[in-house]
């Protein structure tokens, strides 16, 4: 792994503050009914990308996760731009406004999604690793899924399948704390879900989500150890989300109080203060820093709200007909 520099502390720092700041733009915009559907933030989980952006290789990696799904494909090189297009539903949006909010794609960036059903990024994930074994290809992928979709059975038979085939892929459960809202205590005997690999003979453990140096640090192992063909990894990120699982989330199994606890190890909090502390910039330079994401943010609004959106016609693109197919009945 490339060290931990003054120069990344500078850069988690600006990069977690802008996916933060996005995630509030969403959330304002979403209120006037700007976007529609679902909406999940993902506020206070800001390390675990961060860190896993640092352990990778962008030029090979892959990324697949659930529908929290905003910011991953913005770390991974996606312009942050054509992703509020796509929340907008716009013409200029990473799937010309037809995915949406759940459904953020990027095939030229390697970010897979994105995906609405609970746990089904998971085999596909395992599916991307296998691919790139298969073909050669030097790359690793990280499958990302919240502590609720840990329940699915198409778990099992992946991490039984991925250890088997010794798949170059890191699962990645972002334990959260209350899935959809219901705590991981109410749902199943164990409350270490890493143990879950265990099971399996595959290395796992936990990780503190909230840091990102941790997280580095967890990813690089987990990542060298798929590149060198020694198989997957299973890390439970215990982090916690600030805001309800999705915008519709009244957050009745938590008070304000608990909230405010975990606010105390803000991961942006935590960066700004080594930042400060050991003098790699001023608050003059986090004043700045501050005024470019803030730009940025509003340079995205703009660019959304200006978009047109698509022609109904490209809807049909999408979907295909085959004209012999042999249960079709044809009028005469």
């Amino acid at each position: 792994m490339q060290k931990i520099t003054k120069e990344v502390y500078l850069k988690w720092y600006e990069d977690m503050l802008f996916w933060r700041k996005f995630e509030d733009k969403l959330a304002a915009v979403y209120i006037q009914q700007k976007v529609r559907g679902f909406l999940h933030l993902y506020n206070g989980q800001e390390a675990v990308l961060a860190g896993a952006l640092h352990a990778m290789d962008l030029t090979k990696d892959k990324m697949i996760t659930a529908y929290r799904n905003h910011v991953q494909p913005i770390g991974m090189g996606v312009d942050p731009k054509r992703v509020m297009a796509e929340l907008y539903g716009k013409a200029t949006g990473t799937s010309q406004g037809l995915g949406g909010s759940m459904h953020i794609f990027s095939k030229e960036h390697r970010f897979y999604g994105g995906h609405g059903i609970v746990g089904g990024q998971i085999p596909l994930g395992a599916g991307l690793a296998f691919g790139d074994k298969y073909h050669g290809v030097d790359g690793v992928t990280l499958c990302c899924f919240g502590d609720g979709a840990a329940r699915q059975g198409s778990l099992h038979e992946t991490f039984n399948l991925a250890m088997l085939w010794k798949l170059p892929v890191v699962f990645v459960c972002e334990n959260n704390g209350y899935a959809m809202g219901t705590s991981v205590e109410r749902t199943a005997n164990h409350t270490e879900i890493w143990k879950l690999g265990l099971g399996y003979e595959m290395p796992c453990g936990p990780v503190d989500g909230m840091n990102p140096i941790k997280v580095a640090e967890a990813f690089d192992e987990a990542i060298s150890r798929a590149r060198r063909g020694d198989g997957p990894t299973f890390l439970e990120l215990k982090t916690y989300r600030y805001r309800g699982h999705s915008m519709s989330d009244a957050q009745h199994y938590r008070t304000k109080d608990e909230v405010a606890e975990y606010k105390k190890i803000d991961p942006i909090t935590q960066v700004k203060d080594i930042i400060l502390e050991k003098k790699y910039a001023t608050e003059d330079d986090i004043k700045t820093i501050d005024k470019r994401v803030k730009a940025l943010v509003l340079e995205c609004e703009k660019f959304a709200e200006e978009s047109p959106y698509p022609e109904k016609s490209v809807m049909y693109d999408a979907v295909y007909e085959q004209e012999d197919y042999p249960f079709i009945q044809h009028k005469i």
